[in-house]
């Protein structure tokens, strides 16, 4: 029992490319004001009447139930009771929508859409206040898939642009050669 008193242990997980004694300190500090202010919230608690004390347990369960940002299931987006909407996008594009909308900080939602028959497109569903950042979103991404298939000119293209170079070069040495063939002739 004495050495359950006299000793604490407490685990802090600290993401990071190295653990200096900076990192430590800057963690331990971190818990102990966390701690700290739930002895303070806990204070408040005493003291205030029971009115009072209600309202300050809902707005902690409310600062400890943030919503969640980004990728979501369906159910939790529409439990933040605000408008829905949609757009429809395809498997293939998913991946860097979903780079996009994490820049951008959206809130949205995918679900497959099983009317679809052929190849299968989902449905990105997002707030209806972030319809505004949606669209800079998509305007960023059909620029940036834009950009990527015009870099990728295709192999024989580039083949054949190697060919018409070196006809040209060929071409050219062949002129070249001639002209001296005939400067000579001329100077004799």
């Amino acid at each position: 029992m004495q050495e359950e008193v006299d000793q604490k242990v407490i685990s802090l997980c600290v993401t990071g490319m190295r653990m200096s004694k900076d990192v430590l300190k800057v963690a331990m500090r971190k818990w102990l004001s966390a701690k700290e202010q739930k002895k303070q919230e806990k204070r408040q608690i005493k003291v205030a009447g029971k009115s009072e004390k209600r309202r300050i347990r809902e707005r902690n369960k409310i600062k400890q139930k943030e919503m969640p940002r980004g990728k979501q299931n369906l159910r939790k987006l529409m439990d933040q009771k605000m408008e829905l909407k949609n757009i429809p996008i395809t498997k293939d594009n998913i991946k860097s929508f979903d780079r996009i909308a994490r820049k951008y900080g959206v809130d949205y939602s995918l679900k497959k859409d099983v009317a679809s028959k052929g190849t299968p497109k989902y449905l990105v569903f997002f707030k209806a206040k972030d319809v505004d950042v949606i669209t800079a979103a998509f305007q960023e991404y059909a620029g940036v898939t834009l950009k990527k298939k015009e870099k990728r000119a295709s192999v024989h293209k580039k083949l054949e642009n190697a060919k018409m170079v070196v006809k040209n070069r060929a071409r050219k040495e062949k002129q070249r050669i001639r002209q001296k063939i005939k400067h000579r002739e001329q100077s004799r």
